[in-house]
């Protein structure tokens, strides 16, 4: 293996153990959350087990802690509405994981948010492979460690949003989108999604924001903006 590789690969690790830990620490929040919306510890932790989304739990608690057990219904479409993203990441991480039925499996259950973004984040096909695996079993094993924690301390924490366990993931997002932004389109494509995200974020739903802004990226990307700039930045 060479050099540069083995820094990459090394590279892509680190990164993944980093945003895993991030992650992680977010997982509390949905613990003490979830018991608070009515939910047994045991149904919190399957719900990080089976579902392992936090945009899609986060939705789910929220819509059940407003309306209570006959709010399910719209818990479960709002919760399965923002899950719908990943599956436009598994198409693009589809040729990252490789073939293989076994394979396959195990990447559907780990291919998220935070396991795409450090995966895309890398040079080559073997870093990007390492970053999703090691970042998506990270994030699986913390954020279900943590989710179990949230939710047998959650009475003794109390407001979880006052500790900022939110913004660790964002900025550990943040961290990997700096090094990127070397050209007019990404950046154009990051400050697009951000005003987008920002602004609709105190009227919408959690979690869709996100994939509103994400919408700035496809039309970008499909449409080719700000290609007449590849000239002066090569």
């Amino acid at each position: 293996m060479s050099s540069d590789r083995r820094s990459a690969q090394q590279s892509a690790l680190r990164q993944g153990l980093a945003v895993g830990a991030a992650t992680a620490a977010y997982g509390v929040s949905f613990g003490a959350l979830a018991v608070a919306s009515g939910l047994d510890i045991w149904q919190a932790c399957v719900l990080s087990l089976l579902m392992f989304t936090g945009g899609s739990q986060f939705a789910l608690v929220g819509v059940l802690a407003s309306g209570g057990a006959s709010a399910g219904g719209a818990a479960i479409a709002s919760a399965a509405l923002l899950g719908a993203r990943n599956t436009a990441y598994g198409m693009r991480m589809k040729p990252v994981v490789g073939g293989g039925l076994p394979k396959n499996v195990a990447a559907a259950w780990l291919t998220i948010d935070e396991s795409t973004a450090v995966s895309l984040a890398q040079p080559d096909a073997h870093s990007r492979r390492t970053g999703f695996w090691v970042t998506g079993v990270a994030v699986f094993i913390g954020w279900n460690l943590t989710t179990l924690i949230g939710a047998l301390i959650g009475d003794v924490l109390g407001d979880t949003r006052a500790y900022g366990l939110d913004a660790a993931a964002a900025a550990a997002f943040l961290a990997l989108l700096w090094p990127r932004l070397t050209r007019l389109q990404p950046v154009a494509v990051a400050c697009g999604a951000a005003i987008v995200a920002a602004t609709l974020t105190p009227v919408l739903a959690p979690g869709l924001p996100v994939i509103l802004a994400a919408v700035v990226a496809v039309l970008v990307g499909v449409f080719n903006w700000f290609s007449h700039a590849r000239g002066s930045e090569s």
